[in-house]
């Protein structure tokens, strides 16, 4: 891999096994919206955004669609997808067939460990890159063994079934805290980042595809239900939100965040892509995600006319997951650009400000009208971006044309 170079088919390919997890991780939430469901949903989220990281600094190693490599993420497309199948039962297996927990972490452990083989067999030349992977396997190691512990529980535990669950879900938090914590831990020295634009891309498109899961959510909720005007006027809405939240990150942000990102070089850039793609980036999908959530949830309010009237507000986790996925997102851009650029957006704190004080007004209004009250927010919050920075904005494209080229598309 060398500077300049951009994404491969295969890697988009093997994302499409991500696009079906994370339908998954919304469904998971949806058919247990609670407080264990949602926290259950978030560690899932997480821990296939850590395999997903995996093959992105393993992209940016090696061509993804060349020589061996080609064959081995064909396995690994494969065993996420079963991963992905058995989200439904990542913490509670199903009568009959296979013990669902026990599949699932051992699908992970395969996921990893091809990872990190692949990732020893192209780091050949490079011996501290082959270093820093020998130490990231002991966290990898140590958090897949937190998992088995966690799905071969009840076998072990005869205590009460929500003992058992409790003890389940501490057992992965600490397995997601040694595996985030161990890798920030042995530092950035000996990580490489070859291609800025290829690593930029690379997490561009991952962002596109959790919003892309978004739009799903939104048809899905839909699927049985007669088309209506409070549906079509709920889905232009989503839609506006949506689009709202693709212009915050494209518009200018990756562009920025290129260009710093091309200008560091070494241990400086491996720490930059690190922190602020590898880890600041899974509060922007985990804030999508939650507000794909919200989405099915307003869907099914103002379609169902059954089980609930156009009137009826949308309450508890539902909104709080609407409002709260938008904030997520948010918060996640304002670390992004802290970590990049050293500076804060601060239209964007004022959203995230505005959008908890409204937060328990949209609790009283209708579903539908809360949903039109957060696109208004987030619309306008691009509306003043662009008023407030269109000078500051050209002059970044232009930058961006100049170091790359006059056929360089900006915010790609």
């Amino acid at each position: 891999m060398t500077e300049g170079s951009t994404v491969t088919p295969l890697e988009l390919f093997f994302d499409l096994v991500f696009v079906y997890a994370l339908t998954q991780v919304t469904a998971l939430m949806a058919d247990d919206l609670t407080g264990r469901g949602l926290l259950r949903g978030v560690l899932v989220l997480a821990l296939l955004w850590w395999c997903w990281c995996c093959y992105a600094w393993l992209g940016n190693t090696v061509r993804a669609d060349e020589g061996l490599v080609r064959v081995v993420l064909f396995a690994v497309m494969a065993t996420m997808f079963v991963v992905a199948v058995t989200i439904p039962e990542a913490f509670d297996d199903l009568p009959g067939g296979l013990s669902g927990p026990v599949v699932f972490a051992t699908c992970y452990l395969v996921v990893r460990v091809l990872h990190l083989v692949l990732y020893f067999f192209a780091a050949r030349a490079d011996a501290g890159l082959r270093r820093q992977l020998l130490r990231a396997a002991l966290p990898m190691l140590a958090g897949a063994l937190l998992l088995f512990s966690a799905a071969l529980a009840p076998q072990r535990l005869t205590d009460s079934p929500q003992h058992v669950e409790a003890i389940r879900t501490a057992l992965w938090v600490l397995a997601l805290v040694v595996d985030y914590g161990g890798i920030m831990a042995i530092g950035s020295q000996g990580w490489r980042i070859f291609s800025a634009a290829h690593w930029t891309e690379r997490h561009g498109l991952i962002i596109i595809i959790a919003l892309g899961e978004s739009l799903v959510a939104i048809g899905v909720g839909v699927t049985a239900l007669p088309i209506s005007w409070p549906i079509i006027a709920a889905s232009v809405l989503a839609i506006a939100i949506t689009a709202a939240l693709w212009w915050a990150y494209f518009d200018v942000v990756s562009i920025a965040a290129e260009l710093v990102l091309h200008r560091a070089e070494g241990t400086a850039r491996a720490a930059l892509g690190r922190d602020s793609y590898t880890y600041l980036h899974l509060p922007m999908v985990a804030g999508i995600i939650l507000l794909a959530l919200g989405f099915k949830k307003v869907l099914a309010y103002v379609g169902d006319g059954t089980e609930h009237e156009l009137s009826a507000p949308l309450h508890g986790l539902g909104l709080l997951a609407l409002y709260g996925g938008v904030i997520l997102y948010l918060l996640g851009h304002l670390g992004f650009r802290l970590r990049n650029m050293r500076s804060v957006n601060w239209p964007r704190v004022a959203t995230v400000l505005l959008l908890v004080a409204l937060l328990p007004v949209a609790g009283h209004l209708p579903a539908l009208a809360a949903l039109g009250l957060l696109a208004a927010v987030c619309v306008g919050m691009v509306v003043a971006e662009v008023r407030l920075f269109g000078a500051a904005r050209r002059e970044l494209r232009d930058s961006f044309l100049a170091e790359h080229g006059a056929g360089a598309a900006p915010g790609h």
